[in-house]
């Protein structure tokens, strides 16, 4: 009989299937990357997604971000993210926190709590504080490097930090990483040069540059974390014979 997730299961069986149904993870950041990775993962059969972001959906958003409609301008990502999750999955419990991952927010999360963490955040401080604070229990975690004025989605790979190269995130998380000792982090990056916008747009917020991207390149980062957090959560299908 025809079910939601039965293409699914029978690419990766049903014991897999059951496991991801029973699985936890939490989505620090619900933009171009983290919302293609919410989606993903909700297609796949995750049973507990926990979503983490401050931000609301703006009309800038709509050329990248899978959750940006014109119909959700002005929402908060995390209710825009839910409401489609719950669209997909009506079954899936989904945890929403209004907030952005820092140092003083950290306390509210129990990563022993979670099979899988995704960090699609954008500043270093909170990426070190989720990769240590993820470390220091043994959830596995993967973090997204810097897809911003990048052009060219063939170019990302899964890799450890420490095996970077080109990407200016990567260069500053491995120094970073080092002097804290911390020695692997499985990460998405791009070798391709970040190219130079026709316009500089300073964000009246953060006081920073605002990153060009297009449509097919946070989403393809986005895709390959969330099918590297199913692959490591399903292990055995990973090895299964083909015609």
């Amino acid at each position: 009989m025809e079910e939601r997730f039965s293409r699914t299961e029978l690419l990766i069986g049903k014991e897999a299937a059951v496991k991801l149904s029973k699985s936890r993870i939490a989505i620090f950041g619900i933009g171009g990357v983290g919302g293609y990775t919410v989606e993903a993962l909700a297609r796949s059969g995750i049973g507990t997604l926990d979503l983490i972001d401050k931000d609301t959906v703006s009309l800038s958003n709509i050329n990248r971000q899978i959750i940006a409609l014109d119909s959700t301008v002005g929402m908060p990502k995390t209710a825009a993210a839910k409401q489609r999750v719950l669209d997909i999955n009506p079954d899936i419990k989904v945890n929403v926190y209004d907030l952005f991952y820092s140092a003083e927010s950290a306390d509210q999360f129990d990563f022993t709590q979670y099979d899988y963490i995704v960090d699609a955040v954008d500043t270093v401080s909170a990426k070190l504080e989720l990769v240590e604070r993820a470390e220091a229990v043994g959830t596995p975690i993967i973090s997204s490097m810097g897809a911003g004025n990048k052009l060219d989605p063939t170019r990302f790979e899964v890799t450890d930090i420490y095996q970077t190269s080109v990407c200016p995130l990567a260069r500053v998380m491995r120094r970073e990483l080092k002097a804290r000792g911390v020695k692997k982090l499985k990460v998405v990056y791009s070798k391709e040069e970040p190219l130079t916008p026709y316009e500089t747009i300073i964000d009246p917020i953060t006081n920073k540059v605002t990153p060009a991207s297009i449509a097919f390149v946070p989403s393809v980062v986005g895709l390959i974390i969330a099918s590297e957090v199913i692959k490591d959560l399903s292990g055995p299908f990973r090895n299964r014979p083909t015609k």
